[in-house]
């Protein structure tokens, strides 16, 4: 659920809409699902290449690939993933590039334990018989901060609940609110919210998985397809890649301590992974049918792959 403060986006945050679609009004219904998933693609296609230029190592995974040439096809729809990584230093356990024609475009990227940098998930489908757009955005904390019992009023279990796990816990609030929650961020994501046409927060009911990797940044929202929905959409996944690459290239600033940390986070992002390939299967197996389980395994990556670092 969103609940962020309305204010003006900072210039240094201010991506550039896409050419593809001109400004309407919500009446405007302009948009297809398969423009607009295709000015999705293409606007993720850039981010991608953006980081790759940003991070040499980040190596295509070919086996992982499917390009158009596979043939793939979820529900029918032709589907092609650019998966990546980057071992050693730069720290990039796995990225995902996925388009579903005409009815999802999704950029994932796991970070690898040497960092605390969260992981991305950014995702558009197409819903509501193609009459609407779905958008979640997410900066995925790296450890665990009790996020999923948080109530209605944003506040946490104490230590009369939990005990000394509520220090814990609330400790590593903080250290993702100062280091990553920052204004700077909030104000981009407020900004994108005031900027989208119709948009309301999308009604689910999150798994056990959903539940456990939701960070406080997670913003989910349905909105009717139209012109000016998808080019805000571009504009705001474009930079929160732009986001994420500078907190991965930001000179060291979030490294972990060699030994212990490293080791913890990386038992850690195991299970992150494990409960974010079991959410993308309840999602895609509820989207695409039979199909689904095959999208989440190929989307999620290995997972044995947590720990591509060098050194420890």
């Amino acid at each position: 659920l969103v609940g962020f403060a309305g204010c003006c986006l900072s210039d240094a945050f201010v991506a550039p809409r896409s050419a593809a679609f001109k400004v309407a009004s919500a009446s405007q219904l302009h948009a297809t699902p398969t423009a607009a998933i295709a000015a999705f693609d293409q606007s993720q296609a850039a981010s991608v290449d953006a980081i790759a230029a940003a991070i040499p190592d980040l190596a295509p995974k070919v086996d992982s690939s499917w390009t158009p040439a596979s043939g793939v096809t979820i529900a029918g729809c032709p589907t092609a993933l650019d998966a990546r990584d980057a071992p050693g230093p730069a720290n990039i356990a796995w990225l995902s590039s996925l388009s579903v024609q005409s009815q999802l475009s999704s950029l994932t990227i796991y970070n690898g334990p040497l960092t605390d940098v969260p992981h991305l998930f950014s995702k558009c489908a197409i819903v509501n018989d193609g009459a609407s757009i779905e958008f979640v955005l997410d900066f995925r904390p790296r450890a665990y901060g009790n996020y999923e019992m948080r109530d209605a009023a944003g506040n946490y279990p104490g230590p009369d609940e939990l005990g000394r796990k509520a220090f814990e816990y609330s400790g590593a609030r903080r250290d993702f609110d100062t280091k990553f929650g920052t204004e700077q961020v909030i104000t981009f994501l407020s900004s994108t919210v005031a900027a989208l046409e119709g948009a309301v927060p999308t009604q689910d009911s999150p798994t056990e998985e959903d539940a456990l990797i939701r960070g406080p940044l997670y913003t989910s929202l349905t909105m009717p397809l139209t012109d000016n929905n998808v080019a805000t959409l571009v504009a705001a996944r474009q930079q929160a890649a732009s986001i994420w690459l500078g907190w991965a290239n930001d000179n060291g600033a979030h490294d972990h301590r060699p030994g212990a940390p490293i080791n913890s986070q990386y038992v850690y992002d195991t299970k992150y992974r494990q409960n974010s390939y079991g959410s993308l299967l309840s999602y895609y197996s509820n989207k695409f049918g039979p199909d689904g389980a095959k999208l989440a395994a190929a989307d999620s990556g290995p997972l044995d792959e947590g720990y591509v670092g060098g050194g420890s």
